[in-house]
């Protein structure tokens, strides 16, 4: 808060008169005395002046000061009126960055006090979102009506959050196995097992579940690492050598229903963009993405078969190798400035992008749970940039795949969707692990996978499995960018904006 020097001031004149009644008091009693003291007066009066002056001149100064130090506070006040205005103006219509006049800024408004006497006004700047992002810049310039030289700027970004809030999140249970590692926040609808790592917070919408794993009832995060977690109702202890930020639970759900709407978006963007690829009428399509913005788009003709013996001996829905044997190229172009594609067919995806920013949606319509559409990677999907300025999405309308013979070490970068099914790999051992794990080949272990970005999944997820196959050691690594800046048409998690930067830039 500024200095309030009135006080100081006043105090001043009261004691001012008070001063020369002291000072004349003086002067006769000393008259009185000795006769006339000339000398003494004039030295007296010529203190009494310098004083009095000195005093004065303090007192305007400070006059002044503590004036424009409300000013300032005024103008501040009025920039925030700005900022808040337009936070009020985006809560009604969230797509305008235009102050509701079609064309572009600044934009100026006066500001009243409440007698509706005009005392400033705020300029406003509005920065919209770039290609890929929530993020809406507004810069709100305060000026006073009584002194036009005195001015506050301050500047907010606002966001909203996507739906990639988590490392992890499911509509069901989930399980971490050991050997897991997660550097990000976990959120199921149900239940968690984690026997793994977690570097951030672990939650979970349920108080209690029965783990289909272990038959049992338990917390709705828990861990079996020794020492195991007590059964409810004794309270769970403290485990940070597991949960390092902790755990919650129960918390709301995550709403998941909203990928529906997404998916119809982003296929009436690709009609308009170009980049809409029908049914492939052979086993799908493949997209390979290049570091030039280019991309190809191979016919799927055949799959890679199981080798002999090795069967789904787990009875998993659409169980395969989801591995391409045969493919022809269809179709060249560049990522549109949009930055969706869509497939009305199962996809699978490989490549690296270099400042691109990059939605790739598969989907068949009607949903139909019988046709809907996977996306399967075996291959590394990579960024170039880790700052922001590459993302990638992908939307299954169904699983998202790791096949049989996918990579040893395997990475892929972006935020995954599996809007109806499960994100993660087929169990491709059968029973008798020491006879017949070899009727599924050496593929069956994976030494690592590296998953950057965000996992939803509406079903549980996982990469590895009890009997220790599929991939020995999972890392997920949350990529926080995505929170506002998602890929472009990303579902989101709300919708109002909210503040996450504020400057006061003068």
């Amino acid at each position: 808060m500024p200095r309030d020097w009135r006080g100081e001031i006043l105090a001043v004149f009261i004691f001012y008169p008070q001063f020369l009644q002291a000072l004349n008091d003086i002067i006769i009693r000393m008259n009185k005395r000795s006769g006339f003291l000339t000398l003494q007066i004039m030295i007296l009066g010529t203190v009494a002046v310098i004083l009095v002056s000195g005093f004065t001149l303090w007192a305007a100064t400070m006059l002044r000061l503590s004036l424009r130090d409300e000013l300032r506070t005024q103008a501040f006040q009025t920039a925030e009126a700005g900022i808040e205005y337009y936070r009020w103006h985006l809560a009604h219509s969230p797509q305008d960055y235009q102050d509701g006049t079609g064309h572009a800024g600044p934009y100026t408004h006066p500001y009243y006090d409440k007698d509706g006497n005009q005392i400033g006004q705020f300029i406003l700047n509005i920065t919209p979102p770039p290609v890929g992002s929530t993020v809406v810049t507004i810069k709100s310039t305060g000026n006073v009506v009584a002194d036009s030289s005195i001015q506050k700027v301050l500047q907010v970004q606002l966001g909203i959050a996507s739906l990639a809030q988590y490392a992890v999140a499911a509509n069901e249970n989930l399980r971490f196995g050991t050997g897991t590692e997660v550097f990000g926040p976990i959120m199921a609808n149900g239940g968690i097992h984690f026997d793994g790592l977690a570097h951030n917070l672990v939650q979970s919408a349920v108080t209690t579940y029965v783990d289909p794993d272990v038959n049992k009832t338990e917390w709705g995060v828990y861990t079996a690492l020794s020492p195991a977690d007590p059964q409810p109702n004794t309270p769970e202890s403290s485990r940070p050598d597991v949960f390092m930020a902790g755990r919650n639970f129960p918390v709301p759900a995550v709403d998941f229903a909203q990928v529906t709407q997404t998916l119809a978006n982003i296929k009436a963007l690709a009609i308009a963009s170009g980049t809409y690829f029908g049914s492939s009428t052979v086993s799908g399509y493949d997209l390979a993405l290049a570091t030039s913005g280019f991309y190809s788009v191979y016919k799927v003709t055949a799959l890679a078969p199981p080798p002999n013996g090795c069967t789904n001996t787990s009875n998993q829905s659409d169980w395969g190798t989801w591995s391409i044997q045969t493919e022809t190229l269809f179709a060249t172009g560049t990522i549109p400035q949009s930055g969706v594609m869509f497939f009305e067919d199962n996809l699978w995806v490989r490549g690296q992008i270099n400042h691109k920013h990059a939605t790739i949606a598969a989907a068949r319509f009607p949903d139909n749970p019988s046709t809907r559409a996977d996306i399967s990677i075996n291959s590394s999907t990579l960024y170039t940039n880790y700052d922001g300025t590459d993302s990638l999405s992908y939307i299954a309308q169904n699983n998202f795949n790791v096949g049989l013979f996918s990579e040893d070490v395997l990475r892929i970068d972006g935020a995954i969707i599996a809007q109806n099914g499960r994100v993660g790999r087929y169990f491709y051992s059968p029973p008798n692990l020491q006879s017949n794990a070899q009727k599924c080949g050496d593929t069956v272990n994976r030494q690592k996978i590296t998953l950057y970005g965000s996992i939803i999944s509406n079903l549980r997820y996982g990469f590895g499995f009890t009997d220790s196959t599929g991939y020995q050691e999972r890392e997920i690594i949350y990529d926080s960018t995505l929170l506002y800046n998602p890929p472009p048409d990303f579902p989101l998690a709300a919708n109002q904006y909210v503040p996450f930067s504020w400057d006061e830039l003068k």
